[in-house]
């Protein structure tokens, strides 16, 4: 694969390990500073499960290709396919923390509580950060995991780099005590991060996942 992409494979490998070490560190200096914005008096609390060597984080490079008339019509008569400009179905990121970054072609789509699709406006030199579901239950709440997807382009192709960061596979996925009150009891059972993964991949695109959590 990677020949397709570059004509030195392992300059194209040493680029990709570059560059995933850089924005695992960004994604845990985010962590780190939401840690401190909560008042959690251990701020590696979320970021440690990054930097484990045993992490589960992966990075993802997505392509998808500008769609045509024919395509269109080819899709709207396919009953399994209800959305012919939908490249990736509405979804939350099951782990910690995605970290995407993608050419100037739009499509990424966020929903508001109120249903509203809002497109996010493309910006080749940003990072776009997106809370996943398990760090909504290690804040108890407090970050919500964020429902999006990907819209394809009539004319153009839309590249993406999503890393998303993630636990070890026997991880404890549960709130620290700083974050469960008495005022705000906690809302989610302690699932380990394999025993979530493996629930959460079984079911269809679309579902709320964050359920299997609720106490």
């Amino acid at each position: 694969m990677s020949k397709n992409i570059s004509n030195d494979p392992s300059k194209f490998s040493s680029s990709v390990s570059g560059y995933t070490e850089a924005v695992r560190e960004l994604a845990c200096e985010i962590l780190e500073l939401m840690a401190e914005g909560l008042g959690v008096h251990d701020t590696l609390v979320f970021s440690s499960l990054i930097r484990d060597l045993d992490s589960d984080s992966i990075l993802r490079l997505n392509h998808y290709p500008p769609i045509t008339i024919r395509d269109c019509k080819d899709r709207d008569r396919s009953s399994t396919y209800n959305h012919s400009s939908v490249g990736f179905g509405e979804h939350t990121d099951p782990q910690i923390l995605t970290i995407l970054r993608s050419n100037d072609v739009g499509g990424l789509q966020i929903s508001l509580q109120d249903g509203v699709w809002i497109p996010v406006t493309p910006d080749p030199s940003a990072f776009c950060v997106n809370v996943g579901d398990v760090l909504e239950v290690m804040t108890n709440g407090r970050f919500s995991s964020v429902r999006h997807r990907a819209m394809t382009n009539s004319s153009k192709p839309r590249m993406s780099m999503a890393y998303f960061g993630a636990p070890p596979l026997n991880a404890w996925i549960v709130a620290p005590p700083d974050v469960v009150t008495p005022q705000r009891p906690s809302l989610y059972r302690p699932l380990t991060w394999a025993e979530y993964k493996k629930a959460t991949y079984s079911l269809r695109l679309g579902a709320t996942r964050i359920g299997l959590f609720r106490k």
